[in-house]
């Protein structure tokens, strides 16, 4: 048996972190960094063990498939995940990038507010 400090460890071990996030699913979101920076989209996943979101028609990779008995084969193009931070919300009064702040109703639910305008940020279920 080996000692505890020589012992490997491995990530797994960890506890999983998960990030607060102010992105969801179906928000609409600008690039700000990267080969897509400037462009914008839906974001179609939110994987927040790993702090990245999946934005539709960004970071498009291409995959070969093979063909199988029941599938054909061909080239299949679809959206990578990129990370949180280089995307921004779009304001959803005029449409630009912006900060996101949080604010608990009187209710005790949290609300997205927009930093440029003071909007609130509908959440899309």
């Amino acid at each position: 048996m080996r000692s505890p400090q020589y012992s490997r460890s491995s990530r797994h071990d960890e506890p999983q972190v998960r990030f607060k996030m102010s992105i969801t699913k179906g928000d609409r979101v600008r690039v700000i960094r990267g080969e897509d920076a400037g462009s914008e989209g839906t974001v179609l996943k939110v994987l927040p063990k790993v702090n990245r979101v999946v934005v539709e028609g960004i970071n498009m990779v291409t995959k070969h498939k093979r063909a199988s008995a029941d599938v054909e084969g061909g080239i299949i193009k679809f959206p990578a995940s990129i990370h949180a931070s280089n995307v921004m919300l779009l304001d959803p009064k005029s449409g630009e990038p912006t900060r996101v702040r949080r604010q608990k109703d009187k209710d005790g639910t949290v609300e997205r507010i927009s930093r440029k305008s003071g909007q609130p940020i509908p959440r899309n279920r």
